[in-house]
């Protein structure tokens, strides 16, 4: 099978990551597979897995005409079979390049916290989550696969050498101090608050705990969050919070933690690092991952929302103050992260998954009529989009990544865990 990859950008995210890493497992598998996009810092990465990049065109809007006729051209000149695009607009440009090729088919992979409904009902729709599969199907979506975040267990794992000591001098973490990791991107939406709530928790710690918060990342709030990083250790005459900025590695990072924050992907290799997880989601939610609230998170993903923002510094106050002086439970609940990933999160049996769904959308092409239908309904659905998107824009309500600011699981039916439903 020839697969091109396309992600939505080449910066560091969770949604990119997977898609290379995926992307890399197939490619063991024996498949051809090229990564196309933005070149970013990820480039580096795609290389070292021994993929083929070829670099996309300048784009303007999105979609972006230029992107789909470089892949149609790609496509035509390579004899690639499936278009595969990460988020809404590499996915459009993926359908509309491939519905001029006979014998090429799209598929689209979502890993925001809800979908475009502008993306054909008919192509074949990966997400990350059984809670918005659900949701998805209840909308009428005809081919819909829940691919969770994979992680690749041997790159991330406890006991690599990944200069530690050496890493916690260059980044000012005093010796002995616990260390609570997160490594994320300082996005303004999904994540600023989560961020800033756990700033203000470790902050308001007993100073006798000598409590260290790290932060690994950059982003659009990177400003916002070195201005509160800056107040915080002014306040507490030390280095509460530490920024080491956008690290290409993040690996020690986990690594150095007693324990990790954190939502989706990043929430996985946390635990593939075997530390304890407090999951990080909006409205002040934070719950540590327990074996009673596994599967809760198995069915909306590794994020909650919660009662409202005030409350997050506390509710992150009071588990940090329980589970980081009790050495013991922080050992069983890493051991059990650990088993949690090996179990369900494996890389080798995502790739495997990804295959079956690439020989699915190749062997299950929708007929004339039902793309036609399709088609038209996306084209009013994405008009309607850009329609409100240019008058957020001009009362000043736009937001960068509107998908993740409207997530299923905020849903107030969607919130917890159908009785009875199969894991």
């Amino acid at each position: 099978m020839r697969i091109l990859v396309y992600p939505h950008d080449l910066g560091i995210g969770g949604s990119q990551i997977n898609a290379i890493e995926l992307a890399g497992a197939v490619h063991r598998m024996g498949h051809e597979t090229i990564v196309f996009g933005r070149p970013g810092p990820l480039v580096e990465k795609i290389r070292g897995l021994g993929l083929e990049f070829v670099a996309a065109p300048k784009m303007g809007r999105r979609p972006s005409m230029a992107a789909t006729r470089a892949l149609g051209e790609l496509a035509e000149r390579r004899r690639i079979d499936v278009l595969h695009g990460y988020e809404w607009p590499p996915s459009l440009e993926c359908y509309l390049a491939a519905r001029r090729l006979p014998g090429v088919s799209a598929v689209s992979t979502v890993m925001s916290m809800a979908i475009a409904p502008f993306i054909p009902k008919h192509v074949p729709l990966t997400v990350g989550t059984h809670q918005i599969a659900e949701t998805e199907v209840a909308l009428g979506r005809s081919a819909v696969t829940v691919l969770e975040p994979p992680v690749d267990l041997d790159a991330n794992r406890p006991g690599l050498e990944l200069a530690q000591e050496e890493l916690r001098k260059i980044w000012g973490v005093a010796d002995g101090a616990y260390v609570v990791a997160v490594v994320s991107r300082l996005a303004r939406e999904l994540k600023l608050e989560g961020i800033l709530s756990a700033m203000d928790a470790v902050a308001s710690l007993p100073a006798a705990m000598r409590v260290c918060l790290l932060i690994a990342g950059d982003g659009p709030a990177g400003a916002e969050v070195s201005e509160r990083a800056d107040q915080i250790n002014i306040r507490t005459g030390r280095r509460t919070v530490v920024l080491t900025g956008e690290l290409a590695d993040p690996r020690a990072a986990y690594d150095m933690a007693d324990v990790c924050l954190g939502m989706g992907g990043s929430a996985l290799r946390a635990l593939a690092f075997g530390k304890p997880l407090v999951v990080q989601g909006e409205a002040g939610f934070w719950e540590l991952l327990t074996p009673s609230s596994l599967e809760n998170f198995l069915w909306q993903g590794w994020y909650g929302v919660g009662g409202g923002q005030s409350g997050g510094a506390s509710a992150l106050r009071q588990i940090l103050c329980d589970i980081l002086p009790a050495e013991r439970l922080r050992a069983e609940l890493g051991a059990f992260g650990r088993r949690v990933v090996e179990h369900r999160f494996s890389l080798g049996h995502a790739a495997e998954a990804q295959l079956d769904i690439y020989s699915a959308a190749l062997e299950t092409r929708s007929s004339g009529r039902v793309a036609y239908i399709g088609d038209v309904e996306a084209a009013g659905l994405f008009l309607r989009y850009k329609a409100r998107r240019l008058q957020a824009r001009l009362a000043g309500r736009g937001t960068a990544d509107d998908f993740n600011a409207r997530p299923v699981a905020a849903a107030p039916s969607l919130q917890t865990f159908p009785a009875g439903r199969a894991t």
